[in-house]
């Protein structure tokens, strides 16, 4: 069987490719050893989003922000809960992957994909050839090797999806992203909930500000936040396990999630015979046009190593079409590639930190300024949180901008832009800002480099 591309997995960057290259006239074909749509439908951006909106709209149950307004929140059906994210799942894997791949007229088959010789694809027996080969295989969750941890069993990001009774009590191993969000998921659902992270601050890749905020968050809600700490072994008592942090300290809990990222997922692909490298994570090694050491065969997404975003999945699909078939030499810049943790308050940030900035050699100014003057946080009556701007000395370009607050991730798109345009400080300070939206901050973030923002009026522009 012939056709012009040959497609490994059926996740954002296979469908982006594939239907790029059939919108071309182009024949393809999708393998898919699994279910279709590949993390972000299933076990990925949808399902957790899921769970933490319905545990959001629990949360509002607990809080008392608002003279007047007494609401209270009963105990989680963990299982009715899970059933209401199953829903949306099956709903968006049918309207947004299998009929599409319908509705563009591309051929899935199921099984496990293999190279051989050729290049070929063997498929169950099956033979299939193609002008060119797109390994999109995503990526899995990575566990480290801890003692005991097998004989307690633990709880991946995808398994934790799925539970359909609530933990009583709850030990997240990783304080970044996923760690953050599921940890904070699950304690407004009602588990008892400890964060562990062996770094010293939770989100140790984000402006320290901001790890200072998410911490205090999580401690208000009832989360046991602990830094600078390792997991050493796992034990088993009465029911529960036992981890023993590297520190000597001992958390029980009645289950344990493992939040320790994600690698590519490239086992039992046969890279080794066609020649394709894998580098020291089984991330597939591709040049700045995505193609791999064998000319034919290309890989996009998490399978490469790249940044873990569907978005940059999307965009890869598409770009390895245009380079394979158009010979468009499409390369990838993530210099401005937004990042959002969907925690409440959400972290959102594009471009450099402060610290990175200064690796880079940069020579920068910052300024930081809390939600406390964001007319929007004040109506909100929530002022946790903050709007921190990187810029170059002397010339005020700004080089990053870093947000924890209601809606940030919404708001990183306007810093995004800002940052692709080249804005400096006094432009963005002069730029036309909606006001009360949490947008507005990062206006008042760029007018704190020429201004004391606390003696603005509330709408002063």
């Amino acid at each position: 069987m012939t056709y012009d591309l040959a497609i490994i997995g059926s996740g954002g960057a296979g469908f982006a490719a594939a239907i790029a290259a059939t919108v071309r006239g182009h024949r393809v074909v999708m393998v898919e050893r699994a279910t279709v749509g590949g993390t972000c439908v299933n076990v990925g951006c949808i399902p957790s989003k899921a769970l933490l909106a319905a545990a959001e709209v629990r949360a509002i149950g607990t809080e008392h922000r608002f003279p007047g307004i007494g609401i209270s929140a009963g105990p989680t059906d963990m299982a009715a809960v899970v059933a209401g994210k199953a829903e949306i799942v099956d709903l968006l894997r049918k309207e947004r992957y299998e009929d599409l791949a319908a509705d563009y007229g591309w051929e899935i088959l199921r099984g496990d994909a293999r190279f051989v010789d050729g290049p070929a694809l063997d498929v169950a027996g099956q033979r299939i050839e193609a002008t060119h080969y797109l390994v999109a295989t995503g990526a899995s969750p990575w566990v480290p090797s801890v003692p005991g941890l097998e004989d307690g069993g633990y709880l991946t990001s995808t398994t934790a999806l799925e539970l359909r009774a609530l933990p009583a009590s709850l030990l997240v191993v990783g304080g970044n992203y996923v760690g953050l969000e599921l940890g904070q998921t699950f304690a407004r659902l009602g588990s008892e909930v400890t964060v562990i992270e062996a770094l010293d601050r939770l989100a140790p890749g984000e402006e320290p500000e901001i790890s200072e905020v998410i911490t205090g968050v999580l401690r208000d809600e009832g989360v046991d936040v602990r830094t600078s700490a390792g997991l050493g072994r796992v034990s088993q008592r009465g029911g529960r396990v036992v981890a023993h942090l590297a520190d000597g300290r001992q958390v029980p809990a009645e289950a344990i999630l493992m939040a320790t990222g994600r690698r590519p997922a490239t086992a039992g692909l046969g890279l080794d015979a066609v020649g394709v490298e894998t580098g020291p994570i089984g991330e597939i090694v591709v040049d700045r046009q995505l193609r791999t050491t064998h000319p034919r065969i290309w890989a996009a997404g998490d399978v490469t190593g790249a940044p873990q975003f569907v978005s940059v999945a999307g965009h890869h699909g598409t770009m390895v079409v245009d380079n394979a078939f158009g010979a468009a030499a499409r390369t990838v810049d993530y210099g401005h590639l937004p990042r959002v943790a969907f925690t409440t308050p959400n972290i959102a940030a594009v471009g450099l930190t402060d610290a990175q900035a200064g690796q880079a050699g940069l020579s920068c100014t910052c300024r930081v300024v809390p939600l406390a003057y964001v007319p929007r946080a004040i109506v909100n009556r929530d002022t946790r949180g903050l709007v921190k701007v990187v810029a170059e000395q002397g010339t005020g370009r700004i080089v990053g901008v870093h947000i924890i607050a209601a809606n940030a991730g919404d708001a990183i798109l306007a810093a995004t832009y800002a940052l692709e345009a080249g804005m400096t400080v006094d432009q963005l300070a002069t730029t036309w800002a909606p006001y009360l939206t949490m947008a507005e901050g990062i206006k008042l973030a760029a007018q704190s480099f020429r201004t004391d923002v606390a003696r603005l009026s509330c709408c002063a522009g």
